[in-house]
């Protein structure tokens, strides 16, 4: 827009086609038939929102001593249980005077994923924030030094269980599915084998069937006296499954990328590892961003599965609370509430990676 349009209220667009107006006439109100679906759903909308202020907000109950006297307060939602089952349902069986660890040991994980974030944290201090990190909520979830008491992997539950889950096999499956990626592209028959087999083998099966494996079948083929912890052989199943599908995922990164690229590398001379680590995957990773972080997601969510080997998550941990027979009706608020920290949680990765995808995609936007 010119100066002169600026100045002369004469040459101004007119309001209707710009601004708010102006996009809702373009999206919205184009045709006869957008409009009518606009005014539907507009008012679907409307009436669902409603419906969920005014059983959630409006008519809720935030006190009572139990479910039969939520209920009979008034119709809304019974948040009075969550008041009253909330830390059960965060923390499991993690003992009830040594629950401020766990939190601690949450906000620690939350702190450091938020760090892992910022790209000024890309380099060697990323690496000191976790073993930090990962020593500190050791000590903090375990015990036993310092004057704490000591909490066995067993009593581990709700929250911090669902991070451990999901932070360390994501962690540890990355550079994991790197290698094997690569691998399968390999020019050396055994190691090419060797990747495909592992990828179709773990990808051919459930998780749940691996956590059963982890779980029952390993300590069978373990010497007299051996045992190995059910939450690191949990973590471990969940590691190569993870890693199964990224390594795929990183594999079709490393296709998309222009023949030209490898052959440039060559051109300068590079040595494999330099053209790898220096060329090709920055590139290549950058391409799959939106298929890295949807399973990254799925890992999150996937964690719940341990419920299966024992290991109370904070779905478990919120079933749990649901069998208390004081308690019992409240169903819709307790999973609303589960829901409601697997939605932030997710959302955030979510929005991370379209900021991602912004910052590194700018040269291939289209």
């Amino acid at each position: 827009m010119t100066d002169t349009a600026l100045t002369n209220p004469s040459l101004r667009p007119p309001v209707t086609q710009v601004g708010v107006i102006g996009w809702m006439r373009a999206n919205l109100f184009n045709s006869i038939l957008n409009s009518i679906l606009t005014i539907i759903f507009a008012y679907i909308i409307v009436r669902v929102v409603y419906a969920l202020l005014d059983w959630g907000l409006i008519h809720a109950v935030w006190h009572a001593a139990n479910a039969r006297a939520c209920r009979a307060a008034d119709s809304g939602a019974c948040w009075a249980f969550i008041g009253e089952k909330g830390r059960l349902i965060l923390f499991g069986r993690f003992p009830y005077e040594d629950q401020w660890r766990a939190v601690l040991a949450s906000v620690l994980f939350v702190i450091a994923m938020g760090l892992s974030g910022w790209r000024a944290f890309w380099n060697k201090r990323l690496l000191y924030l976790w073993i930090g990190v990962t020593a500190v909520n050791s000590v903090l979830m375990w015990g036993g030094v310092f004057g704490l008491s000591f909490v066995e992997t067993s009593l581990w539950g709700g929250l911090p269980l669902t991070l451990i889950l999901a932070i360390y096999p994501t962690m540890f499956s990355f550079p994991l599915a790197i290698l094997l990626a690569l691998g399968r592209r390999s020019r050396l028959p055994i190691v090419k084998s060797v990747c495909i087999c592992f990828i179709e083998l773990i990808r051919g099966v459930p998780l749940i069937t691996l956590l059963f494996m982890a779980s029952l079948m390993l300590p069978l083929f373990l010497p007299a006296g051996v045992t190995i912890d059910k939450l690191l052989r949990a973590v471990v199943a969940i590691t190569f499954f993870t890693a199964a599908y990224i390594a795929e995922v990183i594999r079709g990164g490393l296709q998309a990328l222009p023949k030209g690229q490898y052959e440039a590398a060559d051109a300068l001379g590079l040595s494999y590892n330099r053209k790898i680590i220096s060329i090709i995957l920055p590139q290549a990773l950058v391409v799959v961003i939106p298929a890295l972080v949807n399973d990254f997601i799925g890992v999150f969510k996937d964690t719940s599965l341990v419920t299966v080997i024992a290991l109370f998550d904070i779905v478990a941990a919120m079933q749990n609370a649901l069998v208390d027979p004081d308690w019992r009706g409240p169903t819709m608020e307790a999973y609303f509430f589960v829901a409601a920290i697997f939605f932030v949680f997710c959302y955030a990765m979510s929005r991370y990676s379209a900021t991602l995808e912004t910052t590194f995609n700018k040269g291939r936007r289209r």
